[in-house]
């Protein structure tokens, strides 16, 4: 199996660049938000207790997203090449509850694609977005917010995969096909090792 994290800010184009990696590559995309609105909607017991935690405001502990993550994985391994994880990790003890999930079943993380866009870039397509979508974070005060937090909190996976070796920095501006083209020549050989 070929597993791989796709990681940005809000607005780099993940879930862009995450249809376009399905399509080339046959891979399962898991994405943390969606997972837990399919649990929550389930009523499952992990949904209960993670909706816990969304009502109130607050942060679902590792602990608990590492369950339901792994709960996903074994239900998808069965039909899947591999998988893009999506919105996890967003932190280092995240990363590293990846690798001893993986591990435990005896798979790895193959690369991390960083989409790497300045902030000017992604607030401007954020706030397009929102007037498109109608979203209501999309806005210039949660944009920024929302910015700062991923810089002091996600951001420092970076410098942690680029010492693992597996970081691959994707120049985040261009056209959709442009930014896919670097992706696929940085994965390309690694799904052929």
């Amino acid at each position: 199996m070929f597993n791989l994290v796709i990681f940005g800010a809000p607005g780099s184009g993940k879930g862009t660049q995450s249809e376009k990696l399905i399509d080339r590559y046959g891979l399962t995309h898991i994405s943390t938000g969606e997972v837990l609105r399919k649990e929550i909607a389930a009523g499952s017991d992990l949904g209960k207790i993670a909706d816990s935690y969304i009502s109130k405001g607050h942060l679902i502990p590792d602990e608990l997203m590492v369950r339901i993550l792994a709960a996903e994985v074994d239900r998808l391994t069965p039909s899947s090449k591999g998988f893009i994880f999506d919105g996890f990790p967003r932190t280092i003890p995240q990363a590293e509850e990846l690798t001893r999930l993986l591990e435990k079943r005896g798979q790895k993380l193959h690369a991390v694609i960083g989409l790497e866009v300045p902030d000017d870039e992604l607030t401007s397509r954020l706030i397009n977005r929102g007037k498109s979508s109608g979203r209501a974070d999309d806005n210039p005060e949660t944009i920024k917010n929302r910015l700062d937090v991923y810089h002091s909190t996600t951001s420092p996976l970076r410098d942690y995969y680029i010492k693992d070796g597996i970081y691959k920095a994707i120049h985040g501006l261009g056209s959709v096909d442009d930014i896919f083209s670097r992706i696929s020549s940085h994965v390309d050989p690694v799904v052929k090792e």
